[in-house]
């Protein structure tokens, strides 16, 4: 997770288009010759997109971006420290 890359992908793309996105991450991980490293990449991946979705629902739902993708980040930390 990095959450620089969340903050980009957040502002410059629509919820729709990040979930397009992550939909088709999704079905090219299911394709049988896919390296591990290259699953690496395609998670990490999915997780920034993930993150951003959740960013932006927190800012529709009225929180500031700032706070939006702090509490996105400290939510992610608090489940790696269970």
């Amino acid at each position: 997770m990095k959450l620089p890359v969340i903050r980009h992908i957040q502002r410059n793309n629509s919820t729709a288009q990040i979930e397009n996105c992550i939909e088709v991450l999704e079905s090219f991980s299911e394709y049988n010759r896919i390296t591990e490293d290259e699953m690496d990449i395609i998670g990490e991946l999915i997780t920034n997109l993930c993150g951003a979705v959740e960013v932006h629902k927190m800012i529709e739902d009225g929180m500031p971006e700032r706070d939006a993708a702090n509490t996105f980040a400290q939510k992610v930390i608090g489940s790696i420290d269970r």
